[in-house]
């Protein structure tokens, strides 16, 4: 239960900071917004202020900004939603790198200090030795120095059955696993990828800047991830098996949070710059899709048809639930 609401809570965040993006920009620029709505109908309960209803709604998994019949969306106010999710992922990893966010030795800005070096599983391979003794992502392997250590040890013991010590929680466990000697390409010989992760902790006035080149590493990562996704689903290459559904992070929400406040912060920080970046796929019912609509009006010189961009982007709209239900169903064959 305490799961659940913890995602809830991340959940209510980044929608509350998407659609606020939508609602403000749409009110500065003089246009009437009739609903701002959190979650999808059946409606809870709402309130009126001013031109404007606010509804609370009973399905958590998005919201949406009513505009005033007869007044038109305007790119800016499209594009607000994923400027304010970026906006959110800055603020959280810059107050992250001020109270001291869990950082990668490799990454850590010229002359900053990293403390509390571990080395930390990033990756777990489904189906692997690793994968099959339990192991997760945020185990710390315990009981060497760097990461390539932990390879020489793992390359000496192939085929040998090995005892690997880690910590998950503050709690110390073993197990045992045989490294393979012929691991599929990339896998490596477990089944595992591995960093030297510490705390960085840095100054209030240079914690914004190295916020900043942060989230945009990693909004330059996310784009392209999805953008390979996409182009290996259409060749074949790849399934839904590696897409994480909202039944999936329940389950990564509650681990990270037992790491620790900072890796919470991290973890949110990610889950608002996939947000952003899906959202701006040019895909009918998603912000990118809009855009696209008004860039076809203005190369076209008038108006699409209500009726017909309607009846596309509830289409769309259908796809993407259906698209959402589909890998939930199999974020819960994995728990089964």
């Amino acid at each position: 239960m305490t799961s659940i609401i913890l995602f809830l809570i991340v959940l209510g965040v980044l929608i509350f900071s998407h659609e606020f993006g939508h609602f403000i920009v749409a009110k500065k620029s003089g246009i009437r917004v009739d609903e701002f709505a959190f979650g999808f109908p059946p409606r809870l309960f709402k309130f009126k202020k001013g031109e404007t209803a606010y509804s609370f709604n009973l399905i958590p998994f998005g919201g949406f900004v009513k505009i005033h019949d007869g007044e038109k969306e305007t790119a800016p106010v499209l594009l607000a939603g994923v400027f304010f999710n970026l906006l959110l992922a800055w603020l959280l990893i810059s107050f992250g790198f001020f109270i001291g966010l869990p950082t990668s030795v490799g990454s850590a800005p010229t002359g900053a200090e990293i403390k509390n070096v571990k080395i930390v599983i990033i990756d777990v391979v489904q189906n692997s030795p690793a994968s099959d003794t339990g192991l997760k992502t945020g185990d710390e392997i315990i009981g060497f120095s760097k990461v390539e250590d932990v390879q020489n040890f793992i390359g000496k013991n192939k085929g040998i059955e090995t005892e690997i010590k880690y910590k998950r929680g503050g709690e110390i466990s073993s197990i045992k696993l045989t490294p393979r000697i012929s691991p599929p390409p990339g896998e490596g010989a477990i089944g595992i990828a591995m960093d030297e992760v510490g705390i960085l902790k840095l100054s209030w006035y240079r914690a914004p800047w190295e916020g900043l080149k942060m989230t945009y590493e990693l909004t330059i990562s996310v784009a392209l991830a999805v953008y390979y996704f996409f182009v290996n689903l259409i060749k074949g290459l790849t399934g839904l098996e590696g897409v994480m559904g909202p039944v999936g992070i329940v389950g990564a929400t509650n681990t990270v949070a037992h790491l620790g406040f900072s890796y919470l912060l991290s973890f949110v920080a990610l889950l608002s710059i996939n947000l952003a970046v899906i959202n701006i796929i040019p895909f009918p019912a998603l912000d990118g899709g809009r855009i696209l609509f008004l860039l076809i009006e203005k190369i076209k010189g008038s108006p699409i048809n209500t009726r017909v961009s309607n009846t596309i982007h509830n289409v769309g709209f259908a796809l993407l639930l259906i698209l959402m239900l589909a890998i939930t169903y199999r974020d819960i064959l994995r728990l089964i």
